[in-house]
């Protein structure tokens, strides 16, 4: 019986092998869109939690100062004017100010060294009337923050620390300049309101409420 030849093995045509190198380019080009896609937002959820974790930490801050306020017949232990907050605190070494304001759209703190004078005390007061932005010991806390309130807690309601149903008559100034202060206790509770642009990872308000110890 005659035998049938063998087919002979051919290649690939350059047209089939264009296909195939096109379409290679291609699912490399969407493997790697997605990888981009996946390391971008790992980055920004990396950033929100680094920043979310640093204003944990500027709030347990502000209230470690308010929960060492310290009264005195020298100075205020706590007054707010809408852009900055001075705290009159006790401190290893003596008494502190500390001044919590919204500077360029960040919020800022500055401590003073301790003192142990009258003198000393009314002084560094008298200073922080007059910040620069620049001065030692100042420190920028939290970024793009837009506008802050603060709330003092008395009588059972809670009113603007700016009203003067928040805050007590302003005091008679002593030859200093610094005002001489009257009985009016510190409020029961604090409450901030802190709102943030989300220019820089921050987005929308935080509320922090707190409860201030029995002197």
């Amino acid at each position: 019986m005659p035998r049938t030849a063998p087919r002979s093995a051919h290649g690939f045509t350059l047209v089939e092998v264009l296909i195939a190198m096109s379409i290679m380019a291609i699912v490399a080009v969407m493997s790697w869109q997605g990888v981009d896609g996946i390391v971008r937002a790992r980055n920004n959820t990396q950033s929100r939690v680094d920043l979310m974790l640093r204003a944990s930490t500027v709030l347990a801050q502000w209230e470690q100062d308010l929960g060492a306020l310290q009264d005195s017949d020298v100075v205020p232990a706590l007054e707010f004017d809408g852009a900055r907050m001075s705290m009159t605190r006790r401190t290893e070494g003596g008494l502190q100010l500390v001044v919590w304001a919204r500077r360029n759209g960040a919020w800022y703190r500055w401590a003073s060294q301790p003192v142990t004078t009258v003198r000393g005390l009314q002084d560094i007061w008298m200073s922080s009337r007059q910040f620069m932005g620049n001065e030692a010991g100042q420190l920028k806390t939290l970024p793009d923050l837009s506008d802050w309130h603060v709330y003092f807690y008395r009588t059972n309601a809670w009113t603007n620390a700016q009203s003067s149903a928040g805050s007590s008559a302003a005091p008679a100034s002593s030859p200093s300049g610094v005002p001489r202060q009257d009985s009016t206790p510190l409020p029961d509770a604090v409450r901030i309101v802190l709102t943030f642009g989300g220019n820089e990872g921050l987005a929308g308000t935080i509320t922090r409420d707190v409860a201030m110890e029995a002197k």
